[in-house]
């Protein structure tokens, strides 16, 4: 199915500043939709239902998955995570942007399904900085920051599946670098002609 709207898919591993890099994005590019996922992890300080995610029990979870409701989802650090089918290829259908923060399984799956959504990448510019910005931002016990850590090197053995890889060292340049991308995405054959289509058919002859 071809779709007038881009699809940007932001993976990372923990701590690299992928929620941080999304935020700035989108207060500066209104076109931009945030696709919010469902998940059965609890909520952090400062998170609400509705706009961080959308906070359900395991048994919703699984009802919904068996019923064929997402377009992507994984278990992750033993919580289910899930992305909204019909609502995220209806805003693509109408011309809206839609930016997904996910894990490598769900590009994954998603790219089988949505093969022209593109997929960046964010990495930490050293594990030894990733530790440092798990422990400072202060949400997780040792324990928890132990198991993020032997994953990220997991979840960066897939990084060459990507389209864009986006080091996040300065924090600005990679904002700036992300922007790029989006703006890219945007420009692609695909997403012209759904949305030139006059165009294309006049020009064309």
């Amino acid at each position: 199915m071809s779709y007038s709207g881009s699809m940007i898919m932001v993976v990372a591993p923990s701590g690299a500043g992928k929620s941080s890099l999304v935020a700035a994005l989108m207060a500066t590019d209104p076109a931009l939709t945030l696709s919010i996922s469902f998940t059965t992890r609890k909520p952090r300080p400062g998170e609400t239902n509705g706009e961080s995610y959308y906070f359900i029990s395991e048994t919703e979870f699984l009802q919904r998955k068996d019923s064929g409701d997402f377009l992507e989802w994984a278990l992750v650090h033993g919580n289910y995570y899930g992305t909204s089918k019909s609502w995220i290829l209806e805003k693509m259908q109408l011309g809206q942007d839609v930016i997904l923060e996910i894990d490598w399984q769900g590009a994954q799956q998603i790219q089988r399904i949505v093969p022209q959504a593109t997929w960046v990448f964010i990495l930490p510019p050293s594990i030894a900085v990733l530790e440092d910005r798990l422990r400072r931002r202060g949400q997780d016990d040792e324990k928890t920051i132990e198991k993020r850590l032997a994953a990220a090197h997991a979840e960066l053995s897939h990084l060459e599946e990507a389209d864009y890889l986006v080091v996040n060292e300065v924090f600005d340049n990679a904002l700036l670098e992300l922007r790029h991308i989006v703006c890219a995405s945007r420009l692609r054959t695909h997403q012209q002609v759904s949305k030139l289509a006059h165009l294309v058919s006049e020009l064309q002859g």
